[in-house]
């Protein structure tokens, strides 16, 4: 039966596929595909997992103590009974044979499937069975976990392959780590449903910046979801259809084709200038996360990438840090792709909702913080780690032989952190030119993205050479709003009077003394603030590339002057929003 989930709309679109629950368990589970030819060896990982779990179970049946409670070998039978029930081992295989997932996850497929079974029975005895279920699961999933690690996972940075089969497929979990979305960039899903985040989450933004849609903050989806069940979702409107109709199938469908076309009209424009009406010339930038990201921003007519997130080289790998040479190659890598045109590279930003999978030296500290986005992230992390912040920045140092390079600084709050980063700078330098390391000077610009670095702004010119807003923190901070929590997503609001006037004052601080200033946070690529920024005084945008191009159509239509003078009552008005619609309706 037909029945709907209601979300917050991230990524605009329409998405229609089966359903893949990504299920979360108390043990860690891998989550990707194999090659079809790889299927019998994860069938024997699976079975020799259940070897060892059918020999702990029957060793432990076997040394009870004799006045143990016979319920206790009972439930042993029961566990063991489940293990080599065809309905789990048996089903499993389906999942690794006709999907392509690896064991840990084909398993945990089948149990999502059994579970709800389990939910369904009117006996109450039968339904707290699922209890010995879930148990007999996280007895294989930890044999599998000491046992030889599969060969065939993916390294580290690489895409799972598409081997989905013919229909097209959803992902739909609790939540999706940022690195796992990294792991999925570039992988069979066509849309994605979590049951929490906001618009502005890690989950949120990845999803945009691979053009598909996504529904977040959708509360019990992944538990009223099931595998394979049809899904539509519709990231324009926020909702989750599930089993749809016949008609109302089509009608997504004819909505999915119109969609189709309209980005086929955009894409026309990839190669025309930005400019406005008025003549204004406007630099629209991308944000990448990967050196292989900077075709999709040269395809999508980019003229530079406005924010490189160094912190995806960081992720993915147990906890090991990549070495300068290897961050070196990275950013080499992304330079000579983008051609000639400027690569502004900020400084790893790891912490709030994008953390390591070990924090290396403050790990033991920090990984429990109560508020990490109040915590030790960004250029706080980096300082507080010298040898590995020396090692980036000699690597960013290095790549600026090959192009042209930026640096940017995430999270600046304090002068004295200008300046420890500024020596740190100078010390990556000196040791490059005792090594006759070939670099150049690099433009050093600051992320303008908490309250006291907008208004400290005068100070902090006279140390940076450029700045970028990042309107997603921006937000955060002068709302106090976690934004990757759904219970106060709908606070997060970018129209908020605060919000827009400490965007309009650095935009004009930062122009009056002569600084280059851009917005790389999400604003930038919602068309929706396209004229009221560049009202504001903003000539440099960057976005995910997949935003170019409805970006660029923005300013092309748009009179710079004519906003100009409508400015000060958006900015003036208790509901900027409002005043702002009434004004594109005049």
């Amino acid at each position: 039966m037909s029945f709907q989930v209601f979300g917050l709309p991230v990524s605009r679109g329409v998405a229609i596929g089966r359903a893949v629950l990504v299920a979360s368990s108390r043990v860690d589970v891998a989550h990707y595909f194999i090659e079809e030819s790889r299927a019998d060896e994860e069938i024997a990982r699976l079975r020799a997992a259940r070897d060892v779990v059918a020999s702990e179970l029957t060793a432990l049946q076997r040394d009870l103590p004799e006045d143990a409670p016979a319920e206790l070998s009972a439930l042993l039978d029961v566990h063991l009974m489940l293990l080599h029930d065809d309905t789990l081992t048996g089903a499993t295989k389906h999942w690794i044979q006709e999907r392509h997932y690896n064991a840990e996850w084909a398993l945990s497929a089948q149990l999502e499937v059994i579970a709800r079974q389990f939910d369904e029975m009117e006996d109450e005895y039968l339904r707290d069975r699922k209890a010995d279920l879930e148990q007999v699961v996280e007895r294989l999933l930890r044999a599998m976990a000491r046992g030889t690690a599969s060969p065939f996972a993916p390294a580290p940075g690489a895409s799972p392959r598409d081997f989905g089969g013919e229909d097209p497929l959803v992902m739909v979990a609790n939540d999706v780590a940022p690195a796992d979305m990294l792991q999925f960039k570039r992988s069979v899903f066509t849309g994605f449903i979590t049951d929490v985040g906001g618009k502005t989450s890690h989950t949120a933004i990845v999803a945009r910046s691979m053009d598909i849609p996504a529904v977040v903050g959708a509360r019990e989806a992944s538990r009223i979801i099931r595998q394979d069940d049809w899904v539509i979702i519709d990231g324009d409107a926020g909702i989750v259809i599930v089993d749809p109709s016949p008609i109302v199938l089509e009608e997504y469908r004819f909505r999915q084709r119109q969609s189709d076309l309209e980005r086929e009209s955009l894409s026309r424009l990839r190669h025309t200038p930005a400019v406005t009406m008025d003549g204004e010339r406007v630099e629209l930038l991308a944000n990448i996360e990967m050196p292989v990201d900077a075709v999709a921003a040269l395809d999508a007519g980019a003229v530079g990438v406005g924010l490189f997130r160094s912190e995806f080289l960081f992720m993915n790998r147990e906890g090991e840090l990549p070495g300068e040479d290897e961050q070196f190659e990275a950013y080499r890598a992304a330079v000579i792709a983008m051609n000639g045109l400027p690569v502004t590279i900020r400084t790893v930003d790891i912490g709030a909702d994008k953390p390591l999978d070990r924090m290396s030296v403050n790990e033991l500290r920090h990984e429990h913080a109560l508020n990490p986005a109040l915590g030790l992230r960004a250029i706080r992390w980096s300082l507080s780690e010298p040898g590995m912040f020396r090692q980036q920045l000699r690597a960013i140092l290095r790549a600026s032989a090959y192009g042209k390079v930026k640096l940017l600084i995430p999270m600046v709050a304090h002068l004295s952190e200008v300046r420890l980063t500024l020596d740190a700078l100078a010390r990556a330098k000196l040791q490059l030119a005792d090594a006759s390391r070939p670099f150049t000077d690099v433009a050093v610009g600051a992320m303008i993205e908490i309250p006291a670095a907008a208004l400290l702004l005068p100070a902090l010119l006279r140390y940076f050479d450029f700045v970028s807003i990042g309107t997603n923190d921006l937000i955060q901070y002068t709302l106090a709003i976690d934004r990757a929590d759904e219970a106060v997503a709908h606070l997060y609001d970018p129209w908020h009077p605060a919000v827009l006037q400490l965007i309009s004052q650095t935009i004009r601080l930062a122009r009056s003394a002569g600084k280059e200033v851009s917005v790389c946070g999400e604003m930038a690529g919602d068309p929706a603030f396209t004229e009221l920024l560049l009202a504001m005084g903003l000539r440099s945008f960057s976005m995910h590339p997949s935003q170019i191009a409805s970006i660029k159509q923005r300013v092309l239509r748009t009179d710079v002057r004519r906003w100009a003078g409508r400015l000060a009552a958006v900015l003036e008005s208790d509901d900027p929003e409002a005043r702002f619609k009434e004004a594109m309706r005049a």
